[in-house]
């Protein structure tokens, strides 16, 4: 694996696209030396000038350009969720562990997402799309508060030509004519062999343990359930600290680990 660049690299924001009322995808594109390749699943550490960085997943990887979906919640990432075309941020990485959809080869697949967990799911599913005869049948179930949440509605319908594409809210009023209820009810309509399949999941962390429990109890094994795991992240190098979930330091040895690792540490309420 190639070592993550250790100092932020300026990037230039080439597009800008609100996906809802506090979420936006940016394009970045280098504005001098690119960084090393990033896989999906993998993340960046992306600083607003003057405000601080964040770890944001990358949800579209194309050559040399970046894809983040953010999400404001806080100064940094309502700083990042602001740019627009022309504006310039620092990028430090590839950091953490990809999703190691080559692996994979010859099972179906389960992409399970909740709100703003599709975005590193994305590049995972556009690999799959564009190589489907090295995998069996895909499957995207997709999670979110309401209908409004929902991230790449448009792209959504697009997967549905090659992919089973199903989403679901929590609530929504008459006008949604989907399925209401926990993105777990979409695995009874879901296309797939439990005992050849590969199960993607990312989402909050009861959504996570809710599907991961769902799965091996379906007969999916523990170490085919791969899992994109959360915490604090200050330096992304393993060095502070603030990531450490038990033995493992998240920026390092995950945000992707399988269930097999992570569901015994997910057992143990954090103070």
């Amino acid at each position: 694996m190639t070592a993550p660049s250790a100092v932020p690299l300026p990037y230039r924001v080439v597009s800008h696209r609100d996906e809802t009322d506090d979420t936006a995808t940016i394009v970045l594109e280098p504005a001098g030396a690119p960084l090393p390749p990033f896989a999906p699943g993998q993340f960046a550490m992306v600083y607003a000038f003057g405000v601080g960085d964040v770890p944001l997943s990358v949800c579209g990887i194309d050559g040399n350009r970046l894809t983040h979906t953010v999400r404001a919640v806080g100064a940094i990432s309502s700083a990042l969720r602001a740019l627009r075309p022309g504006d310039c941020v620092g990028v430090r990485g590839p950091f953490g562990t990809g999703w190691g959809l080559p692996e994979a080869a010859g099972d179906d697949l389960l992409v399970v997402a909740g709100g703003i967990g599709l975005a590193p799911l994305r590049p995972l599913v556009l690999a799959a799309l564009a190589t489907p005869e090295r995998y069996g049948r895909l499957n995207v179930l997709v999670g979110a508060r309401e209908p409004g949440d929902l991230l790449y509605p448009a792209e959504l319908t697009g997967w549905q030509a090659d992919a089973r594409v199903l989403t679901t809210v929590d609530r929504a009023d008459e006008r949604w004519q989907g399925d209401v209820g926990v993105v777990t009810t979409l695995l009874d309509r879901a296309s797939f062999d439990p005992h050849s399949a590969t199960a993607f999941v990312c989402g909050p962390e009861p959504m996570i343990r809710a599907t991961a429990d769902d799965l091996v109890q379906r007969g999916v094994q523990p170490d085919r359930i791969r899992v994109s795991l959360e915490r604090t992240m200050h330096c992304g190098t393993g060095h502070c600290g603030h990531c450490q979930l038990g033995p493992l330091l998240l920026c390092r040895d995950g945000p992707v680990v399988t269930w097999t690792r992570a569901r015994s540490l997910l057992l143990v309420r954090e103070l």
